[in-house]
This record gives C-alpha cells, structure tokens and sequence, in this order.
C-alpha cells in the first residue's frame, strides 16, 4: 500500500537513524547503500537504483509517495524510541 509524507518528515526519518542503519536495510534487503541512500532522497543512479518514490514538489520540500514502504517500516524500527 503506497503512503504519501512530506520530503522533509522522510529526511528527518533518515536523520534519525543509528549509525550503520543504512548498510543493515540494504544487507538485509540485499539491495545496495546507494539504493536505500536514493528512498531517503538520494540522487546517485550511477551505483543505486531508482527506489520506487515520487517527490511532487510543495511545501517542506514537497509530497513524497512511496509505493512500497519495505524500505521505510525497516527504517521506523530502526529509530530510538
């Protein structure tokens, strides 16, 4: 099921990652750094893949719809409660 946030909450959601959460999504996904690095709003294609997101531009760096939010529910584990 897609889910739509602003750009700003999902930087906030990467900010607020423990050192390493990046290479745990990707090992565990086993999909590359730069792949999760792009979900997050990353722009290295070269050595990642498109993550399945949409940015429509807009207040707190505009609407963001991400259409499989594997990435995102391993992230919000993740954070320090």
């Amino acid at each position: 099921m897609a889910r739509t946030i602003t750009f700003s909450q999902l930087r906030k959601i990467k900010d607020q990652l423990p050192d390493g959460s990046i290479r745990r999504i990707a090992d565990d996904l086993h999909i590359t750094e730069e792949t999760v690095r792009n979900y997050f709003g990353g722009w290295n294609f070269d050595r990642g893949q498109s993550a399945g997101i949409h940015i429509e531009k807009g207040p707190e760096g505009g609407i963001v719809t991400i259409e499989d939010t594997t990435i995102l529910d391993l992230a919000e584990r993740m954070l320090p409660r």
